[in-house]
C-alpha cells in the first residue's frame, strides 16, 4: 500500500512539514506526460523509505493546489522538492529518476544516522547535515523561512566593510567562530558595526511572510581576557527596534521618530551558551503579511564600541509569492 500523502490544502502541507523531519514533495499535473512516467519510481521510493515523523512523501497537484505551487515558485512539471526541518534543501526539475533516487536515499541515510545518535536539534545546536545549521530548535508548527530573504535588496547602515559581506549572516552553514577560529580562507562570515555600536538592517522578502520569531547568533571574540581590551571586543546586540513593511532602509535619526512595530531587549540569559544564539520572540499578530523588515540594533551588551552578528534565521510561515508564470512539461526531452 502506498504511503504517499496527497496534499489537500496549504494548511495540510504546513502541518506535514511541521510533523516530519524530512518531507519530499512531488509537484505534478494530470496532463503532464513526464509526471506519469516517473510516478512509479516515486511510489517505489515512498514505499521503501517512508517513516512516520522522519521521512514523508507527498504529492501536490499543481492544478488543484495553485497557492502552494505559487508559494514555492513551481514553473515546470514535474518538480521535486526536499525539505528538512521545514526548509527547502534541494529541488529537482524534470523526470530524472537517477537524481531523485540519489537525493532521497542520501537523506534517508542521514536520517538513519541521526536516529542512531539520538536525534539532532532537540536542544542546543541544531542539525548541520545537508549544510543547514540551526542555533536553537525551531518552534513546533513553524519553519525556517530564511530562504525567502531577497539578498539582492539588502541594505545595511554603519556596516564595517572590512568584515563579512552582509549576505553572509543569512547563510545556512555553521558559523566558523564556533570552531574557535576564523572562517576558512580568511574570509570572515559575520558582520560588525563600524563607527559605533548601532546597526540598521533592511531585509526585503521574496514573498509575504508571517514571522513568529528571529534567531540571532552572535559570537564575540574571547581571545583575550585582559580588561583593557574589553572595549575592543565586539558586543552582542541588546536592544532591537523592529519596523515592518518599509519600502527602504530607515536613517538612524528617522528611526527615532518612527514608532517601532516592536522593541525588544535581549537579556544575557537569552543567549544559548553552546551556540551563541538568542531566540527573539515576536508579537505574532503584528507580523502578518510582512514584505520587509528593518532591524535597528540600538545598543549592545557590554562596554565595547561595536556589535557583531554571525547569523540571522527567520522563523514563521511563507505566504503568497510573485506570479509563477506559465507551467511547462519537462523531463523526457532532457536527455543529452
Amino acid at each position: 500500500m502506498s504511503q504517499t500523502v496527497l496534499i489537500t490544502s496549504p494548511t495540510h502541507f504546513t502541518q506535514v512539514l511541521a510533523s516530519s523531519r524530512i518531507v519530499v514533495a512531488d509537484f505534478y499535473a494530470d496532463w503532464c506526460g513526464p509526471c506519469k512516467a516517473i510516478a512509479p519510481v516515486y511510489e517505489q521510493l515512498s514505499s521503501q523509505l517512508s517513516r512516520p515523523g522522519t521521512i514523508t512523501f507527498t504529492k501536490i497537484n499543481t492544478d488543484n493546489q495553485k497557492d502552494i505551487a505559487q508559494t514555492y515558485n513551481i514553473t515546470a512539471m514535474p518538480t521535486f522538492m526536499i525539505f528538512k526541518a521545514g526548509r527547502e534543501t534541494k529541488r529537482i526539475r524534470g523526470a530524472d529518476p537517477k537524481a531523485l533516487d540519489a537525493a532521497v536515499k542520501q537523506l534517508a541515510q542521514e536520517a538513519g544516522k541521526a536516529d542512531e545518535d539520538g536525534g539532532a536539534g532537540s536542544a542546543g545546536e541544531g542539525s548541520s547535515s545537508g549544510g543547514m545549521w540551526m542555533g536553537v530548535a525551531t518552534p513546533r508548527n513553524y519553519s525556517d523561512i530564511t530562504d525567502s530573504v531577497d539578498k539582492l535588496g539588502l541594505d545595511f547602515l554603519n556596516l564595517d566593510g572590512e568584515k563579512g559581506d552582509k549576505r553572509t549572516i543569512f547563510e545556512s552553514s555553521r558559523p566558523s567562530a564556533l570552531a574557535g577560529k576564523g572562517a576558512a580562507g580568511g574570509k570572515e562570515d559575520w558582520i560588525e558595526s563600524d563607527t559605533d555600536e548601532q546597526l540598521m538592517l533592511y531585509i526585503p522578502f521574496q514573498a509575504s511572510l508571517k514571522l513568529h520569531s528571529l534567531h540571532i547568533t552572535s559570537i564575540p571574540s574571547n581571545s583575550s581576557a585582559d580588561d583593557d581590551e574589553d572595549d575592543e571586543t565586539p558586543m552582542r546586540p541588546k536592544t532591537l527596534k523592529l519596523y515592518t513593511n518599509r519600502s527602504h532602509i530607515l536613517g538612524f535619526d528617522e528611526a527615532d521618530d518612527v514608532p517601532a512595530t516592536q522593541e525588544i531587549e535581549i537579556k544575557p540569559t537569552d543567549w544559548d551558551a553552546k551556540t551563541g544564539t538568542a531566540k527573539v520572540e515576536l508579537r505574532f499578530v503584528k507580523f502578518q503579511n510582512i514584505s520587509s523588515l528593518v532591524v535597528f540594533v540600538v545598543d549592545g551588551e557590554g562596554v565595547g564600541e561595536k556589535t557583531r552578528i554571525d547569523r540571522v534565521r527567520l522563523i514563521g510561515e511563507t505566504g503568497e509569492k510573485r506570479a509563477m508564470g506559465k507551467l511547462e512539461k519537462i523531463g523526457d526531452e532532457q536527455g543529452e
